[in-house]
């Protein structure tokens, strides 16, 4: 009965490793069934099942059986077991938004491991602590403020997930680990943009970059030069800034990534709306509406549009202007854009009276310049795709529209 429940358990593991969690989920749940008596199998099966289910994203689940686990290593005095499950429970607390207790697993985490030697496990505690403040500051952003303007609850958050990253970073270059280090540089360097902190973030990603091209990882190379280029948007370094998103979008071809690829289109349009070459914003704009419309992403096909009627609007284009500003109306309506239909009604409303068309009086005061007004809203929301590498990712924020909007997925 012994070997069949290991048995049992070792496929359901084999299956998680390839990325069949459901079947994996099965066969942990029969090896239950079947019953063990070696509590160190037992350990095991929970671990595994908390965190097949957590790719599940069934958190609850993941919570119920991390939990199982950290009564079972306490029982039978398992400190490097108890020291995994408790980081496993942080980790899916994280997840589900409660921080504080997310903070109690990661305290007992490092805990075990500073009273063990373990640097390997002081190094994940770190790590996790990390992720934790990050996660907290991240969801406490206010959503009209821009990275160094947040309220003090958020960059208290914030500094804390530095500081822990860079304990991280200190032991894992002492285990000479570099992929660590590079996932910890690229968490780091995201910290470091929403303080404000940007030639922090620059230096961070800098670091990011060479470790990616030293194990060959496109997807990371490609992340690190997203964030390269959002960081030196905001050192007013545009030049800069478009050359690493050149290479984002070159990445993001290789790996025929084509919502990487339309944001790239998208970042490089306003990127040269920054420098006032409306010619070759255009042509990127118009990259992103076609990607846009074949992925049927409209929220990002609206932006296209309002992003190229606004450049139509700089060169004195007013006929292919109102031409986007309407489709731009059109779209904001169909998905319930608020926001965008009255930035839409206003565009349309003067470029009616540019054009000498019939427009209501009560609109024609709206706007003295249009140029004037623009949001350069960089990097519209994404086409969804789901979540990856959610650590080394920073979620869209809505900035104020004289000062540059740089938010992004990376």
């Amino acid at each position: 009965m012994d070997a069949s429940c290991l048995e049992l358990a070792l496929e359901g593991e084999r299956l998680c490793k390839v990325g069949d969690y459901h079947a994996g989920v099965s066969f942990f749940e029969t090896a239950i069934q079947v019953g063990t008596e070696d509590l160190q199998v037992l350990s095991a099966i929970y671990s595994q099942l908390g965190n097949a289910y957590f790719h599940l994203h069934d958190y609850a689940k993941a919570l119920e059986f991390h939990h199982h686990d950290l009564t079972l290593t306490r029982t039978i005095g398992d400190q490097m077991g108890e020291a995994k499950s408790s980081g496993n429970l942080g980790n899916t607390l994280k997840v589900l938004g409660r921080f504080d207790e997310a903070v109690v697993c990661c305290q007992r985490h490092l805990d075990i491991a500073m009273d063990l030697n373990d640097k390997v496990g002081q190094a994940r505690a770190l790590y996790n602590f990390g992720n934790v403040y990050h996660a907290k500051g991240k969801s406490i952003c206010w959503s009209g403020a821009e990275p160094g303007e947040f309220p003090e609850e958020v960059t208290t958050a914030l500094r804390k997930a530095a500081e822990y990253y860079q304990a991280n970073l200190s032991i894992v270059k002492e285990l000479g680990d570099p992929a660590a280090q590079g996932r910890t540089y690229g968490n780091l360097g995201n910290t470091h943009y929403l303080l404000g902190n940007f030639q922090n973030a620059v230096a961070s990603h800098e670091q990011r970059l060479q470790i990616a091209k030293e194990f060959g990882d496109r997807s990371a190379e490609r992340r690190a030069y997203c964030n390269l280029g959002n960081a030196y948007i905001f050192l007013g370094e545009f030049e800069v800034a478009a050359e690493h998103y050149k290479r984002t979008l070159q990445l993001a071809r290789q790996l025929k990534d084509r919502a990487v690829e339309a944001q790239a289109c998208y970042s490089l349009g306003n990127t040269y709306t920054l420098l006032q070459d409306y010619e070759r914003a255009i042509d990127y704009h118009l990259k992103h509406l076609i990607i846009a419309q074949d992925l049927n992403d409209r929220i990002g096909e609206g932006r296209a549009c309002w992003s190229l009627g606004n450049a139509h609007t700089a060169l004195g284009n007013h006929d292919q202007a109102m031409h986007f500003a309407e489709k731009h109306l059109e779209i904001s309506k169909e998905t319930g854009d608020r926001s965008g239909e009255l930035t839409a009604r206003m565009n349309v409303s003067d470029l009616q009276m540019v054009l000498g068309l019939s427009y209501s009086t009560n609109n024609s005061t709206l706007f003295e310049n249009p140029i004037k007004d623009m949001d350069l809203n960089l990097h519209g929301a994404r086409p969804r795709m789901g979540r990856r590498n959610s650590m080394e990712n920073l979620e869209l924020m809505k900035l104020t529209p004289d000062k540059i909007n740089v938010s992004h997925w990376v």
